[in-house]
């Protein structure tokens, strides 16, 4: 019987060789694995875990009940910790997850006792409970500040059509007459308006609902785009103009984007007969250094 090794290691007398038709009567064992192989193979039986846990959380180190890190059984820790996934460890023997820790200590602190972060930390807890897919810390995050009051934001601006696309549509205008200027800063004007009706003096008292209703001709009398480089609008909600406008510097700023804006007037397009458009014009200023 020929007893095939890792190495392989042909003999080099052709004496010694089998010929094809020998060979394939012997049965051959499987071959041994090499010490390589042997340590990229994952292990076949399920892994097993003390019932106190020591962490190392992308360098921050944790120790923990292995139930607590079960605690739900939907989550992406109870999955790692089954022992039907093979989790690396350390030098120090500590499992090793490939994760900031900045923030794990209030998931654990949650698993444990359901203690929520304070408010400053919320928004980055939120994010760690997303990626360890941890529902019930999620859903209670949700019902505090401030992402409860952002539901209700998102909930508006679900009103905006292509709201995020005039977001990236005022970062690129604003980089490219920057860049073209070599200046340190851009304007653009932006049309925000909140009513598709063309207002007048005359029509104010009249004309300030989407819900007036007007033939497909008439309609068309009314078409027409503002020359301004971005337009938000319109929407059917309480929230208006100046609420709108507090999202788009918040949204920007929150991408560390430096913007002031002030209203410059209005569009005096004229539409027909006494219809002027009457859309508020802002100029937005973008700072990049």
């Amino acid at each position: 019987m020929v007893v095939v090794t890792g190495q392989n290691k042909v003999s080099g007398n052709p004496d010694d060789a089998m010929s094809s038709s020998d060979a394939e009567d012997e049965f051959q064992e499987p071959a041994t694995p090499t010490a390589t192989q042997a340590g990229q193979a994952l292990p076949l039986l399920p892994q097993q875990f003390p019932e106190v846990v020591p962490l190392n959380v992308g360098g921050m180190y944790f120790t923990t009940r292995l139930s607590t890190l079960r605690r739900y059984e939907d989550t992406m820790l109870a999955a790692m910790f089954s022992g039907r996934h093979y989790i690396p460890t350390d030098a120090e023997g500590r499992y090793f997850i490939d994760r900031d820790g900045t923030y794990f200590g209030d998931i654990l602190n949650f698993l444990r006792s359901g203690d929520l972060p304070p408010r400053e930390r919320v928004r980055s807890v939120y994010k760690e409970a997303q990626y360890y897919s941890i529902g019930p810390l999620l859903d209670n995050l949700e019902d505090i500040q401030p992402l409860k009051g952002e539901k209700v934001r998102q909930a508006f601006l679900g009103l905006m059509p292509y709201y995020k696309d005039h977001l990236e549509r005022i970062i690129e205008i604003a980089k490219l007459r920057a860049m073209q200027r070599k200046a340190r800063f851009a304007k653009l004007k932006v049309c925000v308006f909140k009513e598709e009706m063309p207002i007048t003096p005359y029509e104010c008292p009249h004309f300030n609902s989407l819900r007036f209703e007007r033939s497909e001709s008439e309609t068309k009398l009314f078409e027409h785009h503002c020359e301004v480089d971005v337009s938000f609008g319109p929407w059917e909600a309480v929230a208006d103009v100046y609420d709108l406008l507090h999202c788009i510097v918040t949204d920007l700023s929150d991408r560390g984007i430096t913007v002031d804006h002030q209203c410059i007037g209005v569009c005096d397009k004229h539409l027909i007969n006494h219809y002027y458009c009457k859309r508020p014009i802002y100029e937005f200023k973008i700072t990049w250094w």
